[in-house]
């Protein structure tokens, strides 16, 4: 497992597109998962009138889900390739679940985005591109599914080929960079294994697609930061909290302290996939005993870091933001939920600052009005309860948010400057 590089990548697009039922056929064809486990959800999918749906509930393994048919939940599912180890965050594309699929994205290496050759890309194929790329996953792969529902028609695969071009354009994207694969997850085309249904397509398999991606370089330099994205009490163990460590080296017999809850700690052992680890290192999602914490003391969203360069807690602080979709026009005092790392926190809006022209990055206007859909602002905000941010520029992972509202992400930014509370 360790002699691998390890890489994070998350599966995102639009509802029932197929994303759950291609990480089931890509862990069974691989070798993951036993053929007798998908018979048996197979019968199961029959019984409750889901026929189809036994890749997916590989990973919905939550029963709610299953009587509904979507993934509510981010799970994490581990796989190897010859060249990778891989930790696969299976993030849901339903409306609702956009603001999991967000810390689910934020924590992710590479994306593979699903895309039905039935429909071609829709809206949330949009919004899931656009925040992969303000959430910083630069490598992407395009999956084009459910190719055997078209009878495999190049055209149909070219049609929704040129809609997606269209997208990754508008997001800067290099297309050349970018793998199209044709693929039916559901009937095992290209995921794994070469397709003859697909004579036409030359291009790679998604795992071939997957060995060529390049590893991201690991920020073990840096100061630690470690985002909390769940806290567990095990008896006789004591409390675990779990995440992934975004930058820096954590090692056993060291302290930490979380912060906003300035809570000291000291670090006992640490697990990845029920393995103890010596460390860890960027990009390891890891299960920690921490000594000296109790579970009330810190939450989802607290962030650890070493003792003499603690995570930094923002009284107020700079952004450049994207307005990607806000239904009027964005004003000061405007209270929507900032997503940063796995902190949820409600932010206003205190100064705008400056109106940029995207063609050029220059300021189009000092202290705008309002800023609306397609507006690339400056902005001061500040949060309404005690939040870790960080500089784009020192902690990448730290400094990039979205801002979630009425169910829907009205715009992506990365922080320039952080103005510190005093704890």
């Amino acid at each position: 497992m360790a002699e691998k590089p390890h890489m994070n990548l998350v599966f995102i697009g639009h509802v029932d597109h197929g994303k759950s039922t291609t990480v089931g056929r890509l862990l069974l064809d691989t070798g993951h998962i036993e053929p007798h486990v998908i018979e048996k959800y197979k019968k199961e999918a029959e019984q409750k009138g889901k026929a189809t749906f036994e890749f997916a509930w590989v990973m919905d393994r939550l029963k709610e889900e299953r009587e509904r048919g979507l993934t509510i939940d981010v799970a994490h599912k581990k796989f190897t390739t010859d060249k990778y180890y891989f930790t696969i965050i299976d993030a849901p594309g339903h409306r609702d679940f956009v603001k999991n699929m967000i810390t689910g994205t934020s924590q992710a290496d590479a994306a593979v985005v699903v895309i039905s050759a039935v429909e071609g890309p829709q809206a949330q194929t949009k919004e899931h591109i656009q925040l992969a790329k303000t959430l910083g996953v630069e490598q992407i792969i395009i999956l084009i599914n459910k190719m055997d529902a078209v009878n495999y028609d190049e055209k149909k695969y070219e049609a929704a080929r040129k809609g997606v071009e269209k997208l990754l354009s508008a997001m800067r994207y290099k297309l050349d960079a970018v793998p199209f694969i044709a693929a039916s997850a559901f009937k095992g085309d290209n995921v794994v294994n070469k397709s003859s249904n697909l004579a036409w397509y030359k291009g790679p398999t998604l795992v071939a697609a997957l060995n060529a991606l390049s590893e991201p370089p690991k920020a073990t330099e840096k100061a630690l930061r470690w985002p909390v994205q769940d806290v567990y009490t095990i008896t006789g163990i004591g409390t675990v909290p779990v995440g992934r460590v975004e930058t820096g080296v954590m090692k056993p017999e060291t302290k930490i302290i979380f912060m906003p809850a300035n809570k000291v700690g000291e670090v006992k052992s640490i697990e990845m996939h029920h393995e103890t680890l010596p460390q860890a290192v960027p990009g390891d999602n890891v299960g920690v005993n921490v000594r000296g914490i109790a579970k009330n003391d810190i939450r989802r969203g607290d962030v650890a870091g070493p003792m003499d360069n603690p995570p930094i807690v923002a009284k107020s602080f700079i952004a450049q933001i994207l307005v990607i979709n806000h239904p009027s026009v964005i004003t000061i005092g405007y209270t929507p939920v900032f997503h940063c790392h796995t902190a949820q926190v409600a932010c206003r809006f205190d100064v705008l600052m400056k109106k940029i022209d995207p063609a050029t990055n220059e300021v189009k206007e000092e202290n705008p009005q309002f800023l609306k859909t397609g507006d690339i602002g400056v902005v001061k905000i500040v949060p309404t309860r005690p939040m870790v941010i960080e500089t784009h520029q020192d902690f990448p992972q730290l400094g990039r948010f979205a801002i979630r509202d009425m169910g829907t992400t009205v715009a992506a930014g990365i922080v320039q400057e952080v103005e510190k509370k005093e704890m």
